[in-house]
């Protein structure tokens, strides 16, 4: 069991970016690290970073 489930090893990459397409815009947060790690959302509905604080 992970004693700090939320801390990160020094080889794992988290970004984010906003992937733009014809019919929308979706924000995307992936740890390039992994296969498979990422999520998506409409990039109007993604938290600003002021709400993130």
């Amino acid at each position: 069991m992970a004693t700090k489930p939320h801390a990160m090893a020094s080889d794992e990459t988290i970004v984010g970016s906003i992937d733009s397409t014809a019919a929308s815009d979706e924000y995307v947060i992936a740890d390039i690290s992994a296969d498979g790690a990422w999520l998506s959302m409409e990039a109007d509905d993604a938290p600003t970073l002021p709400a993130w604080r």
